[in-house]
């Protein structure tokens, strides 16, 4: 390293062919003074305990397409089954069942809770996933139509819709088969709907009319018209006709 003296400056110069650690002196040219003042350093940062709390650092949002996405962890019982998924704070449940654990039987209609293709049970309550957030659902019971079945012996409302012709091209069959079995547990406990004549003397385990399953079931839309044999599949799952 030459140091230039003049009347106004100093100017250092470095020689590049040498270490940078060797020409790292101050401008009187004692690298003494430099290896001294070093020492000094790190014995003041060596005088911090070790124990001392470090602040934690948050985490910066990802980045997806441009747009900060806060994401978090969730623990779903799908199906019998526990998962730890980390999913965007808006992602639907229909979204994370699909895209995520690839359960793929609860269908995306119009994702506006309208056509009832997305029907799953939570909790044993018919609910619509695509309105669903998943961090909603966090340590909650989530059945899907992948779920029903026992092995490979359906559950009965799947063979009364088997039997009964109950789906056509079968886009919202998965969602009325599990609206169906939430449905019926719904009258089994004594819960009413738009067209119950006597909201206030309703039995326990009441056997629904056709009104009544027409009504109760109202959520669920099959654009093919599937709609007899959809009602007189749950009337023998409803008589215990099924198996």
């Amino acid at each position: 390293m030459i140091v230039l003296k003049s009347r106004f400056q100093t100017k250092t110069m470095y020689d590049e062919k040498k270490p940078l650690q060797d020409q790292a002196v101050s401008a009187d040219g004692s690298r003494r003074d430099f290896l001294k003042k070093s020492a000094v350093a790190g014995i003041g940062v060596a005088a911090v305990k070790i124990g001392d709390a470090v602040p934690a650092v948050a985490s910066e949002p990802a980045v997806e397409g441009g747009i900060a996405v806060e994401k978090l962890t969730v623990k779903l019982s799908v199906n019998g089954k526990e998962h730890t998924l980390p999913v965007d704070t808006r992602t639907s449940l229909l979204d994370a069942l699909r895209e995520q654990l690839e359960m793929t039987g609860s269908k995306k209609g119009c994702d506006h809770g309208q056509c009832g293709a997305c029907t799953v049970i939570i909790d044993g309550r018919r609910q619509l996933s695509c309105l669903t957030l998943a961090a909603m659902c966090d340590g909650r019971k989530v059945t899907t139509i992948e779920g029903l079945a026992d092995g490979d012996k359906l559950h009965p409302m799947q063979s009364a819709f088997i039997e009964r012709d109950g789906m056509q091209c079968g886009y919202c069959t998965p969602g009325q088969i599990c609206s169906a079995v939430a449905m019926l547990e719904e009258a089994r406990n004594g819960e009413a709907s738009f067209v119950t004549e006597n909201i206030n003397a309703i039995p326990r385990g009441q056997k629904l009319t056709k009104a009544e399953i027409q009504e109760r079931m109202s959520g669920n839309i099959c654009r093919c018209g599937a709609y007899p044999n959809i009602v007189a599949a749950i009337e023998d799952v409803q008589a215990g006709g099924a198996k």
